[in-house]
């Protein structure tokens, strides 16, 4: 999470600000960082500059409060400071800055750089499963399977990020239909062949992403999803807000979203071996997440190691989060409830 929130108080003087903004390069980097939450060699690549240069540049807008900084494994990301936005001069600087990187390119550069966070982990399961799944007891199966009359609808499920299936063996007996969601074709290889082993004609694959215009279309047709279930996928995201939004655009309403995901762990080696872009995420970060996706928390719970597949992930700490996208009328009585 960001550092604690800063108000315009702590603010260098104005005469210490225009000595600041007078670098160009400073502008720039709070401009992106304006934009998104980048990391220094991230911030290195778009402006085409060394990180040690990038560094001192950061350095100077932290040291001013500009800059929040937080840390994800032995990265630091950074993202302009929200409370400090509404100040006059630092709008005009950021406006500044934006101008420069709209000149210069970098700011074009941004969202290809954002989406390839994600290619390496594309590319590391279009190689071979980093994974090796277990299957689960049956005891396992039918205590999962004892939560379905809990649920209020059984029409469609969608497996985001399936991977090799196991899910299914779950999702499958609950809901009319299921669609399996997965980029890479090599991983939806495996999940054909375990529909076809079990007979699980109502499942559909969908090889792409959750965010696809064509798969929302298909989703809408359909009613809109009961249950999105998103397994050790969130952490594959470039922008994991932006993907819980995906989710509930894809939920009908009084629809429920799943996510399975790691809390905060410091395995760096997760990023090369697993082509992981978090390294978890802390509970009060997913809250957030799911507010500004206008759902409702309604559930959340560690899962224990028992349940954890074998693979160079099952000594983290697993959470699952569950979410209900409200009814209007919901949403209306809550908001006027003291």
């Amino acid at each position: 999470m960001a550092t604690a929130a800063k108000t315009l108080s702590a603010l260098p003087s104005r005469v210490e600000l225009f000595r600041l903004f007078a670098e160009t390069g400073r502008l720039q980097v709070l401009a992106l960082c304006a934009e998104e939450e980048l990391a220094v060699g991230e911030l290195s690549a778009l402006l085409k500059d060394s990180q040690p240069q990038v560094s001192r540049k950061v350095a100077g807008l932290r040291a001013a409060n500009l800059l929040d900084a937080r840390r994800d494994g032995t990265r630091t990301w950074l993202r302009a400071s929200p409370d400090v936005l509404t100040d006059a001069l630092v709008a005009d600087a950021i406006a500044e800055g934006r101008r420069l990187c709209l000149k210069d390119g970098s700011l074009a550069r941004l969202p290809r750089l954002v989406a390839a966070r994600e290619e390496q982990g594309r590319a590391v399961f279009e190689v071979e499963p980093v994974r090796t799944s277990v299957p689960p007891s049956p005891e396992h199966l039918a205590h999962l399977a004892a939560l379905g009359p809990l649920l209020p609808g059984h029409a469609l499920a969608i497996d985001v990020g399936a991977g090799d299936g196991l899910l299914l063996d779950v999702l499958a007996p609950l809901y009319g239909r299921v669609i399996a969601v997965d980029r890479s074709r090599a991983q939806l290889a495996r999940v054909a062949e375990r529909v076809a082993a079990h007979g699980f004609h109502h499942v559909s694959l969908y090889p792409g992403s959750y965010d696809d215009t064509a798969l929302l279309e298909r989703v809408d047709a359909a009613g809109g999803a009961d249950l999105v279930f998103a397994g050790r996928t969130l952490h594959h995201a470039s922008r994991p807000a932006q993907a819980v939004q995906s989710f509930a655009r894809l939920m009908k309403k009084g629809g429920h979203l799943v996510v399975m995901d790691y809390l905060p762990h410091d395995q760096d080696s997760m990023r090369s071996d697993g082509g992981d872009v978090w390294l978890g995420f802390p509970v009060e970060e997913l809250r957030a997440h799911f507010a500004s996706a206008d759902l409702q928390l309604v559930g959340e719970v560690s899962i224990p190691d028992v349940f954890h597949p074998a693979g160079p992930d099952a000594s983290l700490s697993w959470h699952a989060w569950v979410a209900v996208k409200p009814h209007p009328s919901s949403v209306t009585s809550l908001k006027k409830s003291p």
